[in-house]
């Protein structure tokens, strides 16, 4: 799994004539090792990544924990808890790295080209200029590694799935659980709870739960807002395994839904059916936003959504790519995206019905398993 990551990256090191990459996203570092279970949600890694090495500075730490975890990797990845800055590791080891016998000692030309991403501080990228002292040349790239990342492999797929069942099965303990009074809170603290019981490693995101006219706002906190008889009340959660997420959004009718609600519910339903139904190998993220947008004002919500119909799901919540109106690339088998169509009507109301799965030359792969009807509690 590591050897076709880094050679991967590798080819496009070759491709682009960059002698090194030099990687600060720990989620990018996490994949490109394939190590789970040492990372947590602190920048604290370098990776370098040249056609000679794979090196993770990191320090004391978990530099034990990722050497175990690298056992079998042997050859492959080094890694140095050098009490060092990255930026000091990665310059000595890229300015050993030549550019052939041809090259003038010392001229600008021959100076090796180290590949950096966008998404690098500011501070950081002036502490390589200051300390490479003109012995590096430095080559802006963009979501390299994010963008490898976007194609899931056998074992990424399989640890979707696994953490979809936990996320499924959580929702269908809530169906049973819910009652009218409760507050959001209390909903979203035994959604996680449950999430937790059934295996869990942890929440692929904090928790939403929104009722009512809270639900017109998609990112709504939680808070001690009662379900009341005539809410609509918008879940939207996942689990992560094995350093994996899920992502799944279901609705909660509190009483049975008059008819504006229905309406409103069933349109969501029909967006998200219908593209789901001709998701595929080709299509545009922007093409499968405009038919969701058509799904919608087909049944009288236009501009009602505001939001990219979906984005890609893996070690974190949100990867490339998205379905929305910027992207104008085809999708390809084995990007796992989501399918989220939802209506909000300020002061009112909102709903947004989620499913997430793998694109495949045969179709959309839905790895969500909790049906589309509405639950009424």
């Amino acid at each position: 799994m590591t050897t076709q990551r880094i050679s991967k990256l590798r080819q496009y090191l070759a491709d682009g004539g960059i002698d090194a990459l030099y990687c600060r996203s720990t989620t990018d570092i996490a994949w490109l090792t394939g190590v789970s279970g040492v990372f947590d949600t602190e920048q604290a890694h370098m990776a370098l990544i040249s056609p000679q090495d794979a090196l993770v500075h990191t320090d004391s730490r978990y530099s034990h924990a990722l050497r175990c975890a690298l056992e079998s990797e042997v050859g492959i990845w080094q890694v140095d808890d050098s009490r060092v800055s990255h930026a000091r590791c990665a310059l000595e080891r890229v300015a050993l790295l030549g550019k052939g016998q041809n090259c003038e000692a010392g001229s600008w030309e021959c100076a090796p080209i180290m590949g950096i991403d966008l998404g690098l501080t500011l501070g950081e990228y002036r502490q390589l200029e200051k300390e490479s002292a003109g012995q590096v040349q430095f080559l802006e790239t963009s979501n390299v590694v994010l963008n490898l990342r976007s194609v899931k492999d056998e074992a990424e797929i399989a640890a979707m799935e696994r953490a979809q069942h936990i996320t499924d099965a959580a929702f269908a303990h809530m169906a049973q659980w819910m009652r009218p009074g409760m507050t959001e809170r209390q909903v979203a603290r035994e959604l996680d709870r449950t999430m937790m019981e059934f295996g869990a490693q942890g929440l692929a995101f904090d928790t939403i739960v929104a009722t009512g006219p809270n639900a017109a706002n998609p990112h709504h906190v939680s808070d001690d807002t009662r379900l009341e008889p005539g809410h609509l009340v918008v879940m939207d959660f996942g689990a992560r395994l094995a350093g994996y997420c899920s992502d799944m959004t279901r609705c909660v009718s509190v009483g049975e839904p008059d008819e504006y609600t229905q309406n409103v519910y069933e349109a969501v339903r029909f967006a998200n059916e219908t593209v789901e139904a001709r998701l595929s190998v080709g299509m545009r993220g922007i093409d499968a936003h405009t038919l969701a947008e058509e799904c919608l004002a087909s049944r009288g919500f236009a501009g009602r959504m505001g939001h990219g119909l979906g984005h890609g799901v893996g070690l974190d919540i949100h990867e490339e790519p998205c379905l929305n109106l910027r992207n104008q690339s085809p999708l390809v088998a084995g990007n796992v995206v989501t399918v989220e169509p939802g209506v909000y009507v300020p002061g009112r109301i909102g709903c947004r019905l989620e499913d997430f799965g793998v694109v495949t030359p045969g179709g959309f792969h839905v790895f969500t398993q909790t049906s589309h009807e509405l639950v009424i509690i």
